[in-house]
């Protein structure tokens, strides 16, 4: 009979103390205390886990506990599953220590404060061709989920004033949304906590992943208060066709004279196409685009706890989404979800925007695309993996065939433009010769070296399909290009190996399964617990 039952580790370590003994008679000491331990020099009580203490420790014990716990998570250096950015120059984390306790909604205490809110928002609508940067309107967000609330919760109350106004329901059949089912898990939950009917447009191979602008429309009608598009997919890192949806959105228009708004989700794109494929055509230069949110804190270089979100113009936020404030000592103006916030990270995002100014993120996004295209090819020439991402291939045009040719250098502008991601499979060769060999063992694999590399499923209609990805931020080095190849190449030629021990691997099951961790149970959502997943990268539990 198998073994079944479940161990609780915090009751095994309890009970496997040493048993205490009485204090010593001579010295008055307890046998079992020692007293010039590591961990006797911060503290000698034990500290619960699950509530409170009698009493409390002293700050620098609680600072040495804390510290040494946190050095079991992962290097955030060698963490490629993230787009989050993680390092900033000494004079950024200055200025954040030096403004930490700064409320940003706080405009009457920190007005110099607010300034620098106000210039990160024209300088973005300028970035973004807005038709007036000094005119445009907008706020800080703790991240791209917020911001995508906030552009979402503008078109739908947009549709409800045109619906009343022309006596209209606004109940039935009610308002719906369309997106790719490659959307990021924050744009589907805005249609589910604000009671707007999710279209997913299906993906596939000939869409590279992504939206297809010509499905999208057959999901599109009078009660259709925008359209997602993506700049930049979560999966593959693919920009989705902003231009040909305005397009559609057009003709559409003009034929049934239903005007449907795009809000662009650039979480990661909006800040690398600016810089690198600044010709591409997907901002307020369309008119079609009503919005725009971006993520400081990924390829804005900035810590994490910072969004964007922009209106083209005064006309596409409605006024009753803002609230007039009078108690913080001035009359203030509030339009997000979040009413106090923290100022440094905002801060810290205008160091970088002066800093670093256009030619230094231009030269940033360069670096980073020229890293994952020297990594896909890399993985491509070994003959094990295929490469889904596309922004090492080049444009069939004449203009690129030619350098190949005659041999002149490269050009960003001759690759497909993308995020600077990398997302990849085992190779169709590999998998008829070795079907036995699992992907998921290399993501376990790689862990084991430090390398934290998701595999995970596509979104639904190829959901059959695994890939593994990697964000190449900017301290994605050639150095570490090269050693994550290394390792890479390494493992899959030892997981060939007919007597490898790694065949053992199956064993592992998924490797990093919650159920692994005793202390996960805690205060955490179980599986079951919420609503049945719907496909898209970040699923419900």
């Amino acid at each position: 009979m198998a073994l079944s039952k479940h161990v609780n580790a915090d009751r095994l370590v309890q009970d496997s103390h040493d048993k205490k003994s009485k204090h010593h008679k001579l010295t008055g000491t307890d046998s079992n205390t020692i007293q010039h331990s590591y961990g006797a020099r911060y503290g000698t009580q034990p500290i619960p886990k699950y509530h409170f203490s009698s009493k409390g420790i002293d700050a620098e014990s609680a600072y040495q506990i804390i510290h040494d716990e946190l050095a079991l998570d992962g290097s955030p250096v060698l963490n490629l599953a993230s787009f989050v950015h993680t390092w900033m120059p000494s004079q950024a984390d200055k200025l954040m220590q030096e403004n930490m306790t700064k409320n940003l909604i706080d405009t009457d205490e920190y007005p110099a404060t607010q300034h620098i809110h106000t210039r990160c928002i024209s300088i973005l609508a300028d970035l973004w061709h807005a038709p007036s940067a000094k005119q445009a309107v907008g706020t800080a967000t703790t991240g791209s989920s917020e911001a995508i609330q906030l552009g979402g919760l503008a078109m739908k109350r947009i549709w409800q004033e045109k619906r009343k106004a022309a006596g209209k329901s606004i109940h039935e059949p009610g308002p719906n949304i369309v997106m790719g089912a490659n959307a990021q898990v924050a744009l589907e939950k805005f249609a589910r906590y604000f009671e707007v009917e999710c279209r997913l447009v299906p993906i596939s191979v000939e869409s590279k992943y992504r939206l297809d602008s010509k499905k999208a429309m057959e999901f599109v009608d009078e009660n259709t208060i925008g359209v997602f598009v993506i700049l930049g997919s979560t999966y593959t890192g693919h920009y989705e066709p902003v231009k040909e949806m305005s397009d559609l959105l057009d003709e559409y228009e003009a034929k049934t004279g239903h005007s449907v708004p795009i809000h662009v989700d650039g979480a990661s794109g909006g800040f690398v196409a600016p810089f690198a494929t600044p010709q591409l055509e997907w901002d307020f230069k369309l008119p079609r685009v009503v919005s725009i949110n971006t993520s400081g804190h990924k390829f804005g270089l900035a810590y994490v706890g910072v969004g964007w979100v922009i209106w083209r113009d005064k006309a596409h936020l409605p006024k009753d989404l803002i609230f007039e404030l009078h108690y913080l000592g001035s009359v203030e103006y509030s339009f997000s979800l979040n009413f106090s916030r923290p100022a440094a990270p905002i801060i810290a995002q205008y160091f970088n925007l002066i800093h670093l100014g256009f030619e230094g993120y231009r030269n940033i996004a360069l670096d980073d695309l020229r890293n994952a295209r020297l990594l896909s090819r890399a993985l491509e020439k070994s003959g094990y993996y295929t490469v889904l991402s596309d922004i090492h291939r080049k444009k069939a045009s004449t203009g690129a065939a030619i350098k190949d040719v005659v041999g002149i250098d490269d050009d960003v502008n001759d690759y497909e433009p993308g995020l600077p991601v990398v997302s990849f499979r085992f190779s169709d060769d590999f998998q008829k010769e070795y079907p036995e060999i699992q992907q998921k063992w290399i993501q376990t694999l790689l862990r084991a070296r430090g390398w934290i590399v998701p595999n995970y499923e596509l979104a639904p209609d190829l959901q059959q399909i695994e890939i593994l990805r990697v964000v190449v931020r900017e301290n994605m080095t050639e150095v570490l290009i090269d050693r994550l190849v290394s390792d890479l190449i390494e493992i899959t030629e030892q997981l060939t190996a007919s007597d490898s021990p790694m065949h053992a691997l199956n064993a592992l099951g998924h490797g990093h399964s919650s159920s692994s961790k005793t202390e996960h149970t805690h205060g955490k959502l179980e599986k079951g617990d919420g609503s049945a997943p719907s496909g898209t990268y970040a699923k419900q539990c």
